[in-house]
């Protein structure tokens, strides 16, 4: 049994990224572990928040265990996605994890004061990009205890 979760139900995650190729790396990295895990992906802040408040054409769409957040959106940033969904009482347990390949200062600071529950500089190499989403996982859905749905 993973920690707070029901062993028997895919572990839900929403990924919020618009580059294709870190999508298939995430989806590579998620493939090789133990974890029954479930991969969302949309690719612009519009609809990720159509995703989340489920809305057309995300209207059965599961409540996500954890959420991985872009910065570098378009349509609406992965900054005002935080700050919407932190300040949402029906969202803002969900744990954001910002993957973003910003390592700027203002950034990090920015999305700490945002309430961002981790901030993670993407690496540019492949075993890195796929050893840190392991740990992501590894870390979010199996040691920490998360809030029920």
């Amino acid at each position: 049994m993973t920690a707070g979760i029901e062993a028997f139900r895919a572990l839900e995650i929403l990924m919020v990224e618009d580059n294709p190729g870190d999508v298939r790396l995430t989806r590579e990295a998620l493939k090789g572990d133990k974890l029954l895990t479930r991969l969302h992906v949309v690719t612009d802040g519009v609809a990720a928040l159509d995703f989340l408040y489920k809305r057309p054409p995300y209207q059965d769409a599961p409540r996500p265990d954890l959420i991985l957040l872009d910065l570098n959106l378009p349509k609406m940033d992965g900054r005002e996605v935080l700050s919407i969904i932190k300040s949402d009482g029906a969202l803002k347990l969900i744990p954001v994890v910002v993957l973003t390949t910003s390592q700027a200062e203002e950034d990090v600071l920015r999305a700490y004061r945002l309430n961002a529950n981790c901030y993670v500089a993407k690496p540019v190499d492949l075993y890195q990009f796929n050893r840190i989403v392991q740990s992501i996982e590894e870390f979010w859905l199996t040691v920490v205890n998360l809030p029920p749905r």
